[in-house]
């Protein structure tokens, strides 16, 4: 680029994003002088699914503003919880997402999960027929622009991903309704329905059991139903408007 100079402030969220020499306080950076905002801010790095309010000199402008010489930009987060249009809300997660993926069914949010790597067009088109939120770790495919909507994920601990995706979007908390395995709504079975799958001790000591309605995979409060309602409960505790 050897336009305009304009200068540049990221929001902290966004500052892992840019290179270390512009993290700090404005940065100046040469546009060619036809480019769009989102195209300059995307440029260098910032996924736009991550960006909110764009501003220049104090007044709000779109992403499709083209910057002149002097202007001083602040690029804000997006703004939490964030709107997505249309209902209900669903999700999609990549390869890499799969414990994310299983506690947010768990939730009984509506979360779809690719368990192979079937590359970063397929996951695209898919969000947008389906008109599912894709969640991922690499900035690449959330740069795609068939994707319907998409999220920046940004911890590798579960437990963080989960807090900070109920935190950004506030879902509606279902808890205990899907199938953990394959997203599949569940129902109540009685221990005839499900026996072929229950081994001699879990067939003497459980009465009540679910199952898939798409797989067929039963359920049961089986060793490890404790930790699973621990991660229930704080995430009820934390996002009783979500429920």
């Amino acid at each position: 680029m050897n336009g305009p100079e304009i200068h540049v402030e990221f929001a902290t969220r966004l500052a892992l994003f840019v290179p270390h020499e512009r993290r700090h306080g404005s940065t100046t950076v040469t546009t060619d002088g036809v480019s769009t905002l989102g195209h300059v801010v995307e440029s260098l790095g910032v996924p736009l699914t991550e960006v909110g309010t764009l501003l220049v000199d104090g007044r709000e402008v779109p992403r499709s503003y083209v910057p002149a010489v002097g202007d001083s930009v602040a690029v804000r987060d997006v703004e939490r919880p964030q709107q997505v249009p249309g209902a209900p809300l669903r999700f999609l997660l990549d390869v890499h997402l799969g414990t994310l993926a299983r506690r947010m069914r768990l939730l009984g949010v509506d979360t779809a999960y690719e368990s192979t790597d079937i590359g970063d067009p397929a996951l695209a088109t898919r969000s947008a027929v389906q008109q599912r939120v894709m969640l991922s770790r690499d900035r690449g495919l959330l740069r795609r622009r068939e994707l319907w909507a998409g999220a920046y994920v940004y911890s590798t601990r579960p437990e963080e991903q989960l807090r900070d995706i109920l935190d950004r979007f506030r879902p509606e908390l279902r808890p205990w309704t899907r199938c953990t395995a394959c997203n599949g709504l569940l129902r109540e079975a009685t221990k005839e329905e499900v026996a072929d799958q229950l081994a001699g001790g879990t067939h003497r000591s459980y009465d009540v059991f679910a199952q898939c309605t798409q797989c067929g995979r039963a359920y049961w409060k089986g060793a490890h139903h404790e930790q699973l309602e621990a991660i229930v409960a704080r995430a009820l505790a934390d996002f009783p408007n979500a429920s």
